[in-house]
Formats: structure tokens, C-alpha cells, sequence
């Protein structure tokens, strides 16, 4: 259906990536892109940046450009964005609560 939320908006950021770098520019605040990288080492550094590019076009973060030299941009959540942070913790608590008894079920399933 077109007008399915969870289709086209949430599966947007609804991945493990882009979840992540939400809930670590709440924690941090503005960050630059060298900075995220190394706060998620295992990530490479073109799907951050498309990540963070998916992230800004839909409006839960922003990219601020400085005209300097070296140029220097820096990412930070919008009120849209901050707005998903309870949301996200919500969900993070559940799965807090709940590894075991998932991880439980993924070994039966094994």
C-alpha cells in the first residue's frame, strides 16, 4: 500500500546503521563525519555515507557545511530527529529485556 508509514518512512531508518547513528548524535551532539566513523569502527565510510545522506533527506539530521579550508561539515539531529530518540530508547530497553529470551530462540531454531 503507498500510504503504509512503516513502509515509507520507518524503513528509511529502521536498520541497524542509521538507528545507531541516531542515538549516538543524541548522546554526542554535533559530531563530524571522522568522529562517527570512529565512534562505529565496523562501519565503512561509503555506507556511513549514505546513511547519513539518507538520514538528512528525510529530515532527521543536518548537515552543516563551513566554507573553510579544509572544509568542514558536522552532522547533527533536527527536531524531527530528536523526536524519534524516546522511540529508539523504548525500543532499545525492550531488547535489553529481551536478549535472552530471543537469543534463546535463535539457538532452538539452530
Amino acid at each position: 500500500m503507498a500510504s503504509c508509514p512503516m513502509r515509507n518512512v520507518i524503513a528509511h531508518f529502521a536498520n541497524k546503521w542509521s538507528m545507531l547513528l541516531l542515538v549516538i548524535l543524541d548522546e554526542f551532539g554535533v559530531m563530524r563525519f571522522n568522529e562517527l566513523s570512529r565512534a562505529i569502527p565496523d562501519i565503512s565510510p561509503k555506507v556511513l555515507s549514505g546513511h547519513l545522506k539518507t538520514l538528512e533527506s528525510i529530515g532527521l539530521l543536518k548537515r552543516i557545511l563551513y566554507a573553510e579550508v579544509p572544509p568542514r561539515t558536522e552532522y547533527e539531529l533536527t527536531e524531527l530527529g530528536k523526536s524519534l530518540i524516546p522511540i529508539l530508547n523504548q525500543l532499545s530497553e525492550w531488547a535489553r529485556r529481551n536478549l535472552e529470551k530471543i537469543s534463546k530462540n535463535l539457538r532452538k531454531r539452530d
